[in-house]
């Protein structure tokens, strides 16, 4: 009989006798989107692009912020077209639309309560203009993957959020987004040369156009004369006039930017600037073309600790004043939470609570330019009395790059590491306001006052040379009397910020939904009237993203607050931030780390056993734990480290019956029979694809697929090798210079087929012996494993069995320690050197920590490398760094032996995990296709000599993905020195 799928019940979070949260979905919602508004889209637009599930609802239902607005259903839209058909449909309809891309705004900018938008997952794509000196993107691609085009060009964008590796440029545009050093000359608004934009009206408009007055006249004759007569009413009234623009010298985002009728002459030019900051409220941008700015690569950077937040602040003039680019404020609380940030110094948990730093950034041309800049810094330094609280602390300015990234990794972590440690159950806000840069030492203390007088522990960090403060405020939403204290802060903080400052409420966040009750009391009845024409004038239905950036409604505020239920330590943390999704290999196919999370809040929310959570359990098996690839990119991508895949091993052992876990523990005892079947059927099933073109093992693996269970049972793929050779180099222990490990993974598998040429470990061993560094294979390797088989699988007894196992076997092959330990699989390299460890008892532990382990790339670049002469080379090749190596830190080392090798190397801008992730790929094929999808197109736009990485399954994977033969970067060394 077939085994059965694993029960869902253990997937269901909390204790079953929960209290129901407040802002639980009610049961009706259980069957998704309703079947009339379903059917009706499916009509439009077609079922793949209609995600009507009540998973899919509530997976898109957060974003960064605190509020969380269940949407009636998501479209993904693909093109122009497809916005166009949305937008018709809605405004015949009578519907509410809400553009998506990244989803990590701030204020809720990204949620919607009735129709939903996906525009990240289609709209990606850079095209590089003038030389560099303009670029042409689409709304779908991070700023991150825009500047990564642009630097061999030595250029850059002006905006650089800290979120920079996650958000897009579509939502920076619409947002204004500017970041540590734009400043308001830099910003998207100054920088957007013209964009593309669908109309409420469906009509397309390309400001860039040297047609674009004429047409849009034709189009929508009505608009222009509204725009044009709201031009002549502002530019007729000089007070208002004066007070736009007085508005608009330090940063701000709130409202709309009634400054682009003084910019702009024609309804055209009226438009582009408009679209800046309307926060999707005015259009859908389809594309943008932005002015790039000089990358200035000579850089200096100090860490100044300061005895308060005042005297920090106090500071911030001269520095900018020396010509400091960037000058950003941290306070003690910031600080102290930034120690849990993997990398920034663990002794920052002791800084004094009332301390403050400030990190001064100068950028130059060249040496020469920075060098003055320096002096002029160290002439304020010799006026000013910063502190050094610590001895991890300097007071001195360094040009060393990891130095200075480590300062702005703690930086960019603001929002998330202050956010991971709050209190649990309570939910962030993030709020972030502007002041004229003279008064900003006057404004910290007013907000540091406000906050203790309602009882809010300060945590304040800030762009200061331009006068821009963030501040993270944690409350329970649960709770009235919190919430009635959040309100009332909120309202007094408005007032303070307007009436004392005269300042912005809204810096670089864009106004949505905190704040935009309170526009009218920034702005003034005058102006947010010509703010409620504009949008009458652009979207006269009230389509387009209602009460995100104008609500007559005092409370609105309040409304939509999200409940944070515990659920699992592991993530309980996480802020649903989204700084994860852009590395996920499941994101085009299922779900998101940061998704992954929502879901099972969700579920804890519910009572236990409620229609809602039922159905939220019955598609989270495959939707998140089926389809993770459990390669821990989410931790490296998350500034407080969670690692979503470690949840998801967990849940993967709670599905397992006591039946599964046992043959799994048999199978770690016996892995000297399993890795002898196994060769044996990875040959039978390569000579029977040779034999009958694949149809045979493709229809044996799938009647068992079927008869067994699919997560189970591996698929047949063409790009399967062979099997590897029978019997592994013979070598010596004498003499050696390290003990060879070759991993299971290339026991089992050959190379590529129609290669030829030694086995990797053949290649190995002679790149080692030629290199003056002979290794030994010890006779009894095989039958033992790294253990990550199990691991990954989450069958932890297996897993205990075979990490003890291997790391006895090791201390005795290493004679103690005594050898370093060379594995040829990066994914082996990293399960044997840390993810054996929690696997360990006692005694095995303390052996581990004897093990020099070393990844073979890390072996062939160090220690090889300076002793082979290398005779041949290919013209090019590409690399895929793996998700291992990255995690290892050696992914320099595959691109620096693909060098030797190659006249040319290409490591690709889209390359990330290929979520093989050991056999996932062959259970799940479509999780790699989805993963690969982006790095694929890009290798197969141009042919390669070689195609390498380090890592057996991970070649598979790409080969399947991309039609290339992947081998290993040894085998392609051991051909260029061979003699």
């Amino acid at each position: 009989m077939p085994l059965p799928e694993p029960k869902p019940d253990p997937l269901r979070p909390g204790d079953p006798g929960r209290t129901p949260s407040p802002d639980r979905l009610p049961d009706p919602t259980a069957r998704g989107t309703p079947s009339g508004l379903r059917d009706e889209l499916v009509a439009v637009l077609g079922p793949r692009k209609v995600l009507s599930r009540v998973s899919d609802l509530v997976r898109y239902a957060s974003d960064a912020s605190p509020y969380r607005f269940v949407p009636q259903v998501v479209l993904v839209a693909e093109d122009v077209d497809d916005v166009s058909a949305i937008l018709s449909y809605a405004r015949g309809r009578g519907r509410e639309l809400v553009f998506r891309a990244a989803g990590t705004s701030l204020n809720g900018q990204a949620q919607g309560e009735d129709v939903l938008v996906d525009v990240r997952r289609h709209w990606e794509g850079v095209e590089v203009l003038d030389g560099g000196a303009r670029v042409r993107v689409r709304p779908g691609t991070t700023v991150a993957r825009v500047n990564a085009a642009l630097a061999p060009y030595g250029r850059v964008l002006g905006p650089d959020p800290a979120s920079a590796a996650a958000c897009t440029v579509g939502g920076v545009v619409a947002n204004n987004a500017s970041g540590m050093t734009a400043g308001t000359t830099r910003n998207a608004y100054r920088t957007v040369a013209s964009l593309t934009v669908v109309l409420p009206s469906g009509t397309v408009v390309d400001t860039g156009d040297p047609a674009a007055d004429e047409e849009l006249a034709r189009a929508e004759p009505e608009l222009c004369g509204a725009l044009l007569d709201l031009k002549a009413r502002i530019e007729a009234d000089a007070e208002l006039t004066a007070r736009i623009r007085a508005k608009h010298r330090i940063k701000n985002t709130n409202g709309y930017r009634l400054d682009a009728f003084l910019d702009g002459a024609t309804p055209a030019e009226i438009l582009r600037g408009l679209m800046v900051g309307s926060q999707g409220t005015l259009g859908f941008i389809a594309e943008v073309v932005l002015d790039t700015l000089p990358l200035d690569r000579a850089v200096s950077a100090g860490l100044l600790f300061f005895p308060s937040l005042r005297a920090a602040a106090a500071a911030v003039p001269r520095f900018a004043a020396a010509g400091a680019l960037a000058v950003e404020l941290m306070d003690g609380n910031t600080l102290r939470a930034c120690a849990a940030v993997p990398g920034v110094p663990a002794d920052w948990a002791d800084l004094p609570r009332a301390c403050a730093a400030l990190l001064v950034e100068f950028r130059a041309p060249d040496a020469a330019a920075l060098e003055a800049q320096e002096w002029a810094a160290v002439e304020v330094l010799d006026a000013l009395e910063p502190i050094a609280p610590v001895p991890s602390v300097t007071n001195a300015f360094t040009r060393r790059p990891g130095t200075i990234a480590g300062y702005w990794k703690a930086r960019r972590a603001f929002v998330t590491a202050v956010g991971g440690s709050r209190p649990p159950g309570t939910t962030l806000v993030t709020e972030d306001f502007a002041v004229p840069p003279a008064r900003l030492a006057e404004a910290c203390g007013a907000l540091l006052d406000l906050q203790a007088e309602h009882g809010f522990t300060a945590a304040v960090a800030g762009h200061a040379a331009h006068g821009n403060l963030h501040f993270l405020l944690a409350f329970d939403p649960a709770s009235p009397a919190d919430v009635e204290r959040y309100a009332a802060f909120m309202d007094a903080f408005c007032r303070m910020t307007v009436e004392r400052f005269d300042g912005s409420l809204k810096a670089e966040h864009a106004t949505g939904r905190n704040i935009a009750p309170f526009l009218e009391l920034e702005w003034g009845p005058r102006a947010t009237e010509l703010m409620w024409r504009t949008k009458r004038a652009l979207d006269p239905d009230g389509v387009l993203a209602p009460r995100v950036v104008l609500d007559r409604d005092p409370g609105a505020h309040l409304r939509g607050l999200k409940t944070v239920p515990a659920v699992e330590p592991l993530v309980d943390a996480c802020i649903e931030c989204g700084f994860c999704e852009p590395v996920c290999p499941s994101r085009d196919l299922t779900t998101t780390p940061r998704q992954r999370i929502v879901l099972r809040r969700e579920m804890a929310r519910q009572g236990h056993g409620s229609h809602v959570e039922d159905a939220l359990v019955a598609e989270y098996g495959y939707d998140a734990v089926d389809t993770c690839a459990a390669d821990g990119s989410c931790a490296a991508a998350c500034p407080v480290g969670i690692d979503t895949g470690a949840l998801v091993k967990r849940l993967r052992h709670l599905r397992h019956s006591p039946r599964e876990e046992r043959a799994a523990a048999l199978a770690a005892r016996n892995f000297t029979a399993v890795e002898g079947a196994a060769r044996y059927a990875v040959a039978a099933a390569y000579r029977a694809g040779r034999v009958a073109g694949g149809r045979l093992p493709r229809a044996v693996t799938g009647a068992l697929r079927r008869a067994v269970r699919p997560d189970l049972v591996p698929e047949w793929l063409p790009e399967l090798p062979d099997a590897a050779p029978a019997r592994l180099p013979r070598t010596t222990r004498a003499g050696a210079s390290a003990v060879y490990y070759p991993a299971c993974v290339n026991r089992v598998f050959g190379g590529p087929d129609g290669r030829g040429g030694p086995s990797l470990p053949e290649a190995v061993v002679a790149l080692s012996a030629r290199a003056g560094r002979p290794v030994w294979i010890p006779g009894d390797v095989r039958g033992t494993c790294c253990a990550t088989i199990w691991t990954s699988k989450g069958y932890e007894e297996g897993a205990a069995v075979m990490a003890r196992r291997i790391v006895e076997a090791a201390w005795g092959w290493t004679g103690g320690g005594l050898l370093p330990l060379v594995v040829d699989a990066s994914s082996c390299a990293l399960g044997l050197g840390r993810e054996v460890v929690p696997h360990l008892d006692g005694r095995t532990r303390e052996l581990h920590g004897g093990l020099t382990v070393y990844d073979s790339l890390v072996w062939a670049a160090d220690h090889l490398l300076p002793g082979l002469t290398v005779r041949r080379t290919a013209r090019s090749a590409v690399v895929h760094p793996t998700c291992s190596m990255a995690h290892l830190g050696v992914g320099g080392r595959l691109a620096a032996l693909a060098a030797a090798c190659a006249d040319e190397v290409v490591v690709p801008a889209d390359a990330g995990c290929c979520a093989f992730a050991g056999d996932r790929g062959l259970l799940h094929r479509e999780l790699t296709e989805a993963a690969t999808a982006r790095e694929a197109a890009e290798v197969r736009g141009r042919g390669f000599d070689a195609y390498l990485s380090a890592n057996r399954t991970c070649e598979i994977g790409m080969q399947h993905a991309t039609g290339r033969p992947y081998r290993s970067v040894l085998l392609e060394l051991e051909r260029a020195t061979r003699p």
